[in-house]
């Protein structure tokens, strides 16, 4: 589904290269995760997939269902099926969390489907969550908690279903609790055929998926990839030995 070829990225306007050389491939219902020390890139690779305009591509390709989708805007390669969870998600003000989602599933989707149906699914979504009653009455992340911060992306990320989904730290900053929740609703995401790339820097998270592929990610490169014991050997080893 995901190909990315040879990518090379640096800031535009800049001159400061930051990815030098990504390669991956990501098929259709696989879950990859990248694993790397701060700094090394790794958060770029997911907004450059997205098309964050701060970015350019100075070389290689992005492939999505074999078009390239490196010239395509932030909103088209949404429309396309990729979803990407934000680190800090922002907060909009007057915007109703429930408006917003059920506005962006008819851009995405159509409205071949009624309101009534749309709010009947994101409530089902919204109990297991186990979060407050107001929750899709407040504006958009205003005034919400970081786990329930990343909740609401999770919320976002099920009921859009989207073909692939990117997730940058997506297990940062919860408790225990919130962390089987969050990775409850990433393994039913995939169930659905989404393939997933997430972004962590720590192995916690990835005991309660099903994961394919860990890359070690480092100095805006892949520099070795493996199934789940190499998440096993980076906690027992860290980066640095892993990398050499």
């Amino acid at each position: 589904m995901l190909e990315v070829k040879n990518l090379h990225v640096s800031v535009r306007d800049e001159d400061v290269k930051i990815l030098n050389g990504v390669n991956l491939e990501i098929s259709t219902g696989e879950l990859h995760a990248i694993m790397g020390p701060n700094g090394s890139g790794k958060s770029t690779l997911a907004n450059v997939i997205m098309g964050n305009p701060k970015y350019k591509v100075d070389q290689g390709d992005i492939l999505f269902d074999g078009e390239s989708i490196k010239d395509l805007t932030t909103d088209e390669r949404a429309k396309k099926g990729i979803f990407m969870t934000f680190q800090n998600p922002y907060e909009i003000d007057g915007v109703k969390f429930n408006n917003f989602l059920l506005t962006a599933y008819r851009k995405i989707h159509g409205d071949s489907e009624s309101y009534k149906v749309l709010n009947e699914r994101i409530q089902s979504i919204l109990s297991e969550l186990v979060v407050s009653d107001n929750f899709l009455n407040r504006f958009l992340n205003v005034g919400f908690s970081g786990g329930e911060k990343k909740k609401g992306e999770i919320l976002q990320a099920r009921f859009l279903k989207p073909r692939l989904l990117i997730l940058d730290e997506i297990d940062s900053g919860l408790d225990v609790d919130a962390l089987r929740i969050v990775a409850s609703q990433i393994n039913k995401i995939r169930k659905m055929g989404t393939s997933v790339l997430i972004i962590t820097h720590y192995k916690r998270i990835l005991n309660y998926l099903d994961v394919d592929r860990v890359h070690v990610y480092t100095n805006g490169q892949i520099v070795r990839s493996g199934n789940f014991s190499l998440a096993d050997e980076i906690e027992k080893k860290g980066y640095t030995t892993i990398v050499g």
